[in-house]
């Protein structure tokens, strides 16, 4: 069979080509793809090419398929998977497949035919191995598409920890009733985690989401009203910190108390910095957003690491 797919040769050598599939043998299983996110670790491995930890040094002779946020439809399936998979039935996809010893091969950034920007694709036994195509009962695929995204999202919040003086024990996830802040928030991942925040299970006080443009920010009180979240017991302010000093703004909407919990939406030392200079005692700065350049800094006051317990 032949797919039409996005392939990725080397820093910003992407070409749109029609090729032929392997047969699937019995350990694999080729599947359609009915919709794929892109994702801004698309455009990073696209500006890195095999420089990306994620994608192969021989790229430029082995060109991968980019696109890891995809599903579809199984169309036939190997001998070894017949009893689980069958053809017509839809599928999602776990990029983060945690291989021993290749921790940092994905589908969509290492593999040459599997990724979500292609019309068909091969599903290898190492997807499969790590149990990591999931079936999807769904009626639309654009939602189990989004499944990866709002992943990434509720990890980062259970990855976050504090812990109670005089107790080295790790508490995960964030404050419940606390302050949280976030920075450059008003992207799409960033509004994945204003809803998460303001319906999940264990919910901040205060939620502060910040930007620089306005119209973004008035699209998110549409969207994401303060009114809905204060009926699910969230304080929830926009704030546009483009012509003031932002540590001192958000500082004074946390009654000088600093943030429990602190995430960066955009890879820019500044905000790093802003949030190192907001969190309060035994605050958590998660930097969300993975940086596009391998030389990326910012600075911290390690004083108030050490003792204010960040």
């Amino acid at each position: 069979m032949e797919t039409i797919g996005l392939r990725l040769y080397g820093v910003k050598d992407l070409r749109l080509e029609r090729f032929p599939l392997p047969e699937p043998g019995p350990d694999e299983i080729l599947a359609d793809v009915r919709s794929n996110g892109i994702c801004m670790s698309d455009h990073k491995a696209a500006l890195q090419g095999a420089g990306h930890k994620r994608v192969p040094d021989n790229v430029a002779t082995h060109p991968i398929l980019l696109g890891h946020e995809f599903c579809g439809t199984v169309l036939k399936v190997g001998a070894r998977w017949a009893g689980r998979f069958k053809p017509g039935q839809k599928y999602s996809i776990q990029p983060a497949l945690n291989l021993p010893g290749r921790e940092h091969e994905a589908p969509g950034y290492s593999f040459p035919f599997i990724g979500g920007q292609a019309t068909h694709v091969l599903i290898p036994k190492e997807v499969l191995e790590m149990d990591c195509l999931l079936p999807y009962d769904g009626e639309a695929y654009y939602q189990a598409s989004l499944s990866e995204t709002y992943s990434c999202v509720i990890g980062a919040f259970n990855s976050t920890y504090h812990s109670r003086p005089g107790d080295y024990r790790h508490i995960n996830g964030i404050a419940a009733g606390g302050r949280m802040a976030l920075l450059a928030g008003a992207g799409p991942m960033g509004i994945a985690a204003i809803d998460y925040a303001v319906h999940g299970d264990r919910k901040p006080r205060l939620l502060v989401v910040t930007d620089i443009d306005q119209a973004r920010l008035d699209r998110l009180a549409r969207l994401i009203p303060p009114a809905q979240a204060a009926r699910e017991g969230v304080d929830l302010r926009y704030v546009n910190t483009a012509k003031s000093n932002a540590v001192e703004l958000l500082q004074s909407l946390a009654d000088g108390q600093g943030y429990d919990d602190v995430f960066v939406f955009a890879p820019v030392p500044a905000l790093v910095e802003q949030a190192s200079s907001i969190l309060g005692f035994n605050g958590c700065l998660n930097f969300f957003a993975g940086p596009g350049n391998r030389d990326f800094w910012a600075k911290m006051n390690f004083y108030d690491v050490h003792y204010m317990g960040h």
